[in-house]
Parts: C-alpha cells; structure tokens; sequence
C-alpha cells in the first residue's frame, strides 16, 4: 500500500530537503558531540543493568536513580542534580527550583517578560489557588522585552536591587513570538546579573533547549537549570518527571519542596522506570537532533509555500519549537466561527443548569434555542462558503 501523498508535495520536501543539507550537517555535528558527552559519563559512572532495577516504597538508597543524579550533574557541569519522576511537568520542577531559592522578603525577576502562563499561578500574579509565592511573602517583578530582545540595560537595573534574590530566564520562546534564547546569551544575562547582584541566584528555564547545542546554561554562569523528561532529555521514552541541575545548596533547597524538610532526595521511589529514564537519555542527543531537522524541514516547505517562519529553516536553532504565520484571514474567521459554537453550546448548558430552579422542565427550551441558534450559525457559514 503506497502513501497517498501526492507527487506535489514529494518534489516540494525533497526541494526543501536539499536546500538544507548545511543545516542538517551542523545538526549532526552537535548531535554526535553530545552523544559522546552522554556516553563519556555513562563510562564515568559504570552504567550497568542494576542501575536499571527500580525501587517502591519509600526508596531509600536507590543505586540507579542516585547514579542517574550524578550523570546529570556531569553533563551540565554542575555539583549537584535531581532527577524524578515524581515531578509531574516543568512548571512542577521549576516551582520546587523556585521555591527552594526564595524566602518571605525576596524580590523573584523575571528577566524576559512573564513566563509561560502556567507559571502565573505558583507565582501569585494569576489567582489559581493557594500556595503560590505571592502568598508567601515573594514579591515578582519582570523586565519586559525591548523589540522582541532582551533588554539587558533594563535587567541591569533591575537585578541590581539587594532583594533580588532570584532571575528567572526562560531560554525558549514557548508560546511567544520572539525568538528562543542562545546558551551565549543566557551567558552573557548570567554576567550582568552577577556583575550588579554577585548573591543572587540566577535559574533557567531550560525546557526545549537540552543538546539542541553543545553546552548548556550552566556551563557560561547559570546557578541552576530546570526541565522537563517528557521533552528533549528523555528522549521520548521518559514516561514522565523532571530534572533541576545546578549549585548543590539550590538543589538541596528544591529536593525539599519536591518532598520534604528533612527528606529531600533521599526518598523517591522509582517504581522500575530506571531503565526508560537511562535509555531515553542515551538518544537525547539524537532524538532532538531528529527533532530540530523536522522543524527546520517543516519550516523549508512552509517557506517554498510562501509562509513566513520564526525562525527561519536556515537559522542556527536554540530550541525544538517553530512557528509558523499563516496569515489567512479566511482560516480565522472560521476559526472564530467554530469557537462561537462551542461558546454558545457552553452558554446553553450553563443557562439550562442556572434556571431549571426557577423554570423547572421548560427551562430546556433555552438551551435548545441557544443550540438552534449554534447549528444555524454553522451551516450558515458552511452555505457561504
């Protein structure tokens, strides 16, 4: 059975393929650099198969996760990590990072605008329920962009405040329409900040970014990196968890928000996922590698096809994300369309649930007129088109 892919389209993507083969040779290049890295610290350490057994209970002593620790803190050149499954996503390990570095009184900035919005809540600027470090006494400030860059004049005069105790850099662009951040110029944030705050720790967001280059943050000044297994360092086999890398006092601090005081990393049970967490982070290099050419390969076509990119399929990538610009106003009009239907269907459902004390069973003719209202909007629109 052949694909059902039209010959069109093969010509375009072998168009774009060849257009990139520079591209691809450099990602190459850096994939089998940090292959190496990952296979000289699995040689370090003396990986073998009881690495792989896992642990319940409390998981006191866990050889393989303990040793996996130690791996991680070697490849980002750091005294200290924490690897879990226990941790549920990124803005999971980047709270307990974050928690473990402030206290009541500190002032936490963000040096490239507001994070991802997932973040707002353990900070305390969105209301998403108790706990956050607002409502432990953590003040947060951000420095916003200056023409989708950094505004490294304006983190100067930020970080220079005593209270900053803590700067928060997002190294991928996320959601957001700038471009990603370079491990040169988290560098060189890292040496401002030191330069007007030397006592304040510097963490990184680093989801997306792991050995889509050949160092890492905290090999040019961060004191603390934090990210995600389920993205690039678990290879796509990490069935969950996180991991935080960086100075051992920052680690410490955020092992005992992840569990407790007391407990820190001692306890953690790795429930027989060792295996996958090893196995994912010995193709990490290649799978983002494989990653980083499906975006700049994606991004080639899409530019044959006259779409703009961000960032362009022959730019030197930072991350795994790509962005596309559509720009097609019909798209979003119906787009728009759709989401006034659900809207409606939502409307309706609420409506019924609010009157049916004051309405009883008429109070269903509402949400019928309200779907009726839906489904003449759609087919409306279907006619037009």
């Amino acid at each position: 059975m052949t694909l059902q892919i039209s010959q069109r389209v093969l010509d375009l993507g072998e168009k774009a393929r060849q257009g990139l083969a520079e591209q691809f040779a450099r990602i190459d290049a850096i994939a089998e650099e940090n292959t190496a890295r990952v296979l000289s610290a699995f040689q370090k350490h003396r990986v073998a198969e009881g690495y792989f057994a896992g642990t319940t209970g409390y998981g006191y002593d866990d050889l393989g996760r303990d040793q996996l620790d130690q791996i991680y803190a070697d490849l980002f050149g750091t005294e200290a990590a924490l690897v879990r499954i226990q941790f549920v996503n990124g803005t999971h390990a980047i709270t307990c990072a974050l928690f473990g570095a402030l206290k009541a009184g500190d002032v936490l900035l963000s040096a490239v605008g507001a994070p991802y919005d997932t973040l707002m809540g353990a900070i305390g600027t969105a209301d998403k329920g108790h706990g956050s470090l607002r409502d432990y006494g953590v003040e947060y400030r951000q420095v916003e962009l200056k023409d989708d860059c950094p505004d490294l004049e304006g983190l100067a005069r930020a970080a220079a405040d005593p209270r900053v105790k803590a700067v928060l850099i997002q190294r991928s662009k996320g959601y957001s329409t700038r471009a990603s951040l370079s491990v040169a110029e988290i560098g060189e944030m890292c040496r401002i900040v030191k330069e007007v705050n030397p006592g304040t720790a510097v963490l990184v967001d680093n989801c997306y970014g792991e050995f889509v280059e050949t160092q890492e943050p905290t090999h040019v000044g961060a004191d603390l990196v934090v990210g995600s297994l389920i993205k690039n360092p678990g290879g796509g086999l990490a069935p969950t968890g996180g991991y935080i890398a960086g100075r051992r006092d920052l680690v410490e601090g955020a092992a005992m928000r992840l569990t407790a005081p007391g407990i820190g990393g001692e306890c953690g049970c790795t429930l027989g996922q060792n295996r996958l967490l090893y196995q994912g982070l010995f193709l990490a290099p290649h799978t983002v590698a494989q990653a980083v050419k499906t975006a700049a390969f994606a991004a080639g076509v899409m530019e044959l096809l006259g779409y703009e990119t961000e960032p362009a399929s022959s730019a030197v990538r930072h991350d795994i994300i790509q962005m596309i610009h559509m720009r097609e106003p019909e798209a979003l009009k119906k787009a728009l369309t759709y989401f006034g239907v659900i809207l409606l269907f939502a409307v309706g459902a609420g409506l019924g649930s609010v009157l049916i004390g004051l309405l009883a069973e008429r109070a269903i003719w509402v949400s019928c007129a309200l779907l009726a209202v839906s489904f003449t909007a759609m087919f409306i629109r279907e006619e037009k088109q």
